[in-house]
């Protein structure tokens, strides 16, 4: 009698565990990692670059050479339509540029605290560079998520966030 017990709860151990591994190995099978990448061109007078702001928002940003405004615009998921707008001039940033600054521009993952509330700091920064000092400034978006899904529009500017050099001397163009 005792046998006939062990042998059903050895059974019913080694079902348990095999259950739980087909399981584990099914759920491991069928789920598909998301991929996300960002983008970013230029040309001679502007760069464009696209970063995520929230889970599956994204934003894309424009740098203008000329006039040194930096601006972004979010697509509502709602409305299908660009209702978030933000704005930043970036030469009073860099201090010793030249008459024609060459920047450039990429966006990265952000994990800084985004504080509470609706406003929070985007999940991405956005590097600004100035190739001939060597200067790069990092900035935030401002982003409200309960506008986002209202389909509300908003509009707001850039928060820089840290600002630095790599480059110890000015280089000129000859």
């Amino acid at each position: 009698m005792i046998q006939r017990v062990c042998n059903h709860s050895a059974i019913l151990v080694v079902g348990a565990a095999l259950g739980a591994a087909i399981v584990a190995g099914w759920h491991g099978a069928t789920t598909v990692p998301q991929a996300r990448a960002t983008a970013t061109h230029g040309s001679d007078n502007f760069a464009i670059a696209t970063g995520l702001v929230d889970d599956n928002v994204e934003a894309l940003y424009f740098l203008d050479f000329l006039t040194g405004d930096l601006r972004a615009a979010i697509v509502n998921r709602r409305t299908a339509q660009f209702t978030a707008f933000f704005q930043h001039n970036v030469l009073a940033d860099f201090d010793t540029i030249g008459e024609q600054p060459k920047f450039l521009m990429v966006t990265g993952l952000a994990s800084i605290p985004r504080g509470s509330g609706p406003t929070q700091i985007g999940k991405s920064l956005i590097y600004v560079a100035e190739a001939s000092s060597g200067q790069v400034a990092a900035y935030a978006l401002p982003y409200n998520s309960t506008l986002q899904a209202g389909g509300a529009p908003q509009r707001g500017g850039f928060i820089k966030v840290a600002q630095g050099s790599f480059r110890t001397v000015f280089v000129r163009d000859p």
